[in-house]
């Protein structure tokens, strides 16, 4: 049963409802300061999984073409035009309260918890481990981090946050059903790797969090996809066509 999914987005449904509430409640510099703590725990997760990186050219490779290729097809662009349709969509029902925030600050901050919730190597590999061994201590782990996240951040963004469940859901539920065939074709290197790209995802994104920099995180997506495939590739021929170099 997939359980570590389902406690994920009822975290973030219960998150986003509370915020929409004590929204009004909350002074700005309130919500400023726990943002910011936030982003810290982002980062501080993103470096837990990076250190455990096997292959470092892999790893920088599988980002840079990620990024690269979501670049290309435009693909931060597509999920600001989901951000807004989401937005649209619930505005219909229930009136948002973000009127007073510039429409930039409100897409930037959208992505960051879109990519947060929906994109995190976290998310993902613990969505793929639940499905294969019934562990959900990671998902559990990140359910926390998002209930409090989605409060803080629905303050500001309002309903449209509620919405964001759906796509991680679907997503989650996707590698969960997929976990048991996924998870016996990796070795622990591939595993390792693939986390530290996550790793450098969370990174970014608690960069944005804490509006440091605002790091292409949507267009980095791709790269999740690749590094596991050119993993392999490294430690199968790369490496053993070096060794035999020297």
């Amino acid at each position: 049963m997939p359980i570590g999914v389902i406690f994920n987005t009822l975290c973030i449904i219960a998150g986003s409802i509370i915020g929409v509430i004590l929204g009004p409640r909350l002074k700005d510099d309130f919500k400023e300061n726990l943002t910011n703590i936030f982003g810290c725990c982002a980062m501080a997760m993103g470096i837990s999984s990076i250190v455990l990186i096997a292959n470092l050219p892999a790893v920088i490779l599988s980002v840079i073409i990620g990024t690269i290729i979501g670049m290309a097809i435009h693909l931060g662009q597509w999920i600001n035009k989901g951000g807004a349709a989401m937005q649209d969509f619930i505005s219909r029902f229930i009136k948002s309260s973000n009127s007073t925030m510039p429409e930039t600050e409100f897409t930037n901050s959208l992505i960051t918890i879109i990519v947060l919730a929906c994109a995190s190597g976290t998310g993902i590999y613990g969505s793929i481990v639940s499905g294969m061994s019934g562990d959900h201590t990671m998902l559990i782990t990140k359910s926390i981090l998002d209930l409090f996240t989605f409060i803080i951040f629905a303050t500001t963004l309002g309903p449209v946050t509620i919405t964001i469940a759906i796509p991680q859901f679907i997503i989650f539920m996707l590698l969960f059903l997929c976990g048991g065939l996924i998870y016996p074709l990796t070795t622990p290197a591939m595993i390792n790797d693939f986390k530290a790209v996550g790793g450098i995802l969370l990174l970014a994104t608690g960069f944005r969090m804490i509006k440091v920099k605002m790091f292409p995180t949507a267009d980095m997506i791709p790269a999740m996809i690749i590094v596991m495939p050119l993993s392999a590739f490294w430690t199968n021929y790369v490496v053993p066509f070096l060794s035999s170099l020297g």
